[in-house]
C-alpha cells in the first residue's frame, strides 16, 4: 500500500515556497513524500542553523494556519514555461499544464493530489536537517489536526 497523501504534498509546496523566499534557492530537486514522514533535497551551499530551522518551521506553519485555498488552473505549455520551470514534469505531459496554487503564497506546475484548503494539513514539524556535498536535506512530518 502506497503511503502518499495529499496533506504531505501540500505541505511540501508550502515548504518549497518558504525556502525560495527565505534563501533565494530553487524548489527541491528531489523529494520523498509519505504519510508518516517526508524529505526534500535542495541544492544549497551550507548547513542550516537551528535558528533558521525554527524560522522555516514557523513560516510554513504560519502559511498553513492561514487556511489558504488550494486551487488548480490549466494553462498552455507556452504560457506555463514563461512563468515556471517545467523540467520536473513527466515527459508524457501534453500541451496543457496544471498549475497548483496555495492561496497567494505558492504556485507551480504539479500533477499530484492536494487538499482543498491548508487547514486540512495540520502542523508542520521539522525533524532534522543535514548538509552533504552541496545538498541540504530537510526531513519533516505532520501533526494532524484534531
Amino acid at each position: 500500500m502506497k503511503s502518499y497523501n495529499p496533506e504531505m504534498h501540500t505541505a511540501e509546496h508550502v515548504l518549497n515556497q518558504t525556502m525560495v523566499q527565505l534563501f533565494e534557492c530553487n524548489r527541491s530537486f528531489s523529494n520523498h513524500l509519505e504519510r508518516k514522514k517526508s524529505k526534500c533535497d535542495y541544492h544549497f551551499n551550507r548547513a542550516l542553523t537551528s535558528e533558521e530551522e525554527q524560522v522555516i518551521a514557523g513560516k510554513v506553519n504560519e502559511m498553513l494556519m492561514r487556511h489558504l485555498d488550494v486551487t488548480e488552473q490549466i494553462v498552455g505549455r507556452e504560457e506555463a514555461s514563461a512563468q515556471f520551470d517545467l523540467d520536473k514534469l513527466p515527459d508524457t505531459t501534453g500541451e496543457e499544464i496544471r498549475i497548483v496554487r496555495v492561496g497567494d503564497y505558492d504556485a507551480c506546475p504539479c500533477i499530484g493530489e492536494h487538499v482543498k484548503n491548508t487547514k486540512e494539513v495540520g502542523e508542520f514539524v521539522l525533524g532534522t536537517t543535514s548538509y552533504d556535498n552541496g545538498v541540504l536535506r530537510i526531513r519533516f512530518k505532520l501533526k494532524r489536526p484534531q
